[in-house]
């Protein structure tokens, strides 16, 4: 389980989160929503280790690793996909999965599941057929796809997903969604973050709004599918980035 308490951040003095608390069981997938600037970013990179928090506490199957470096974080067993998917522009995918290939060490039963790169393609058969092609040569849904194998490839207990459905066709927004379930029938536990209520709520067993980096509203998934009157009244309520 991912475990956040009074989490506080933010940059050059400025405070973005203000005492965040959320959870994610492992098997589950957990939706943060709101407006541009209400905090979803500074909230994954603060979970993966690339900003420091300036109070409270991110802990994992109840291992403090708050303020820990971001490649302690990423061994412990915590993935990050990235907005905007960055892979290496002349990079193949087969090089890419080859040097983000990072199997448990000896003995850690913390993970859910050991993956390698033949399984990831059999999760990913696009990225099989395009193994040769580099970065640049693969769309936008196949650069997502790379993206998502590269975090599995160290066999996370915890997925961050930053906007992955970003520019995606309604198609590929579907598969990203049928993925996120079956990573979270794994037992993975998924923060997804995300502008759109609609395309969160899709896969999400708990919604969290978020609004000036504080919780607004958090709800059941599956109640939020049934009538997404109070997801969408919180978010309008909610102020947008200026």
């Amino acid at each position: 389980m991912l475990e956040l308490t009074g989490l506080t951040a933010g940059y050059h003095g400025g405070t973005v989160l203000h005492g965040l608390d959320l959870s994610v069981p492992a098997g589950t997938v957990h939706a943060v929503v709101g407006h541009n600037g209400a905090g979803k970013t500074t909230l994954v990179h603060t979970v993966a280790g690339l900003m420091r928090p300036d109070a409270g506490t991110v802990r994992l199957s109840g291992r403090d690793l708050t303020g820990q470096p971001a490649h302690r974080i990423a061994r412990a067993g915590i993935g990050l996909v990235p907005q905007g998917r960055r892979v290496f522009a002349h990079l193949s995918v087969a090089e890419h999965l080859r040097l983000s290939h990072r199997p448990p060490r000896r003995g850690d039963a913390s993970r859910p599941s050991v993956w390698t790169p033949e399984r990831v393609l059999d999760l990913l058969p696009r990225l099989g057929e395009r193994r040769g092609n580099r970065g640049t040569d693969l769309s936008g849904g196949e650069q997502q796809m790379l993206a998502l194998a590269r975090a599995l490839l160290g066999s996370p207990s915890v997925l961050l997903l930053d906007e992955p459905t970003e520019g995606l066709a309604p198609a590929l927004v579907r598969q990203v969604h049928d993925l996120v379930t079956t990573l979270a029938a794994e037992g993975i536990a998924v923060l997804l973050v995300s502008p759109s209520p609609a395309t969160a709520a899709g896969c999400a067993d708990t919604l969290t709004v978020l609004t000036s980096g504080r919780v607004a509203l958090r709800l059941d998934g599956a109640e939020a599918r049934e009538d997404p009157t109070a997801l969408h009244a919180a978010l309008e309520l909610a102020p947008a980035a200026s």
